[in-house]
């Protein structure tokens, strides 16, 4: 009778580190239980309404998850393909060339970045 071949498993594979990711998991929710279509533009996909579309719940609060490297984006909401809407829930904004504003996350900022004292 022959011997059982040795079976690998994954106790036996050696164990990769895994990269440190540096994007963080950012949500952005609109509210408008009206809408039928809501999508997220921005800097980070080219400002192009198809690319992320937010989920709507029963409720009417449309949310979205989308992983951005650190850095400071500018923003809008798309509400059923036509209307341009800056983030209500976000007091942070810049003027746009439109003379109208952008909503601006910034990510990866620690608070305690923005308010250390300069030397």
């Amino acid at each position: 009778m022959k011997e059982p071949g040795k079976r690998k498993t994954s106790l036996s594979r050696p164990t990769r580190a895994r990269k440190a990711s540096s994007k963080e998991i950012v949500w952005f929710e609109y509210f408008d239980p009206a809408a039928e279509v809501v999508a997220v533009v921005g800097e980070f996909n080219r400002w192009a309404s198809t690319v992320s579309p937010l989920k709507r719940d029963p409720g009417g609060l449309w949310k979205v998850k989308i992983r951005l490297a650190p850095g400071t984006y500018q923003y809008k909401f798309v509400v059923n393909g036509e209307r341009w809407e800056e983030d209500p829930l976000n007091l942070q904004r810049v003027v746009n060339e439109h003379g109208t504003f952008n909503s601006i996350r910034e990510v990866g900022k620690r608070p305690e970045d923005s308010c250390a004292p300069s030397s």
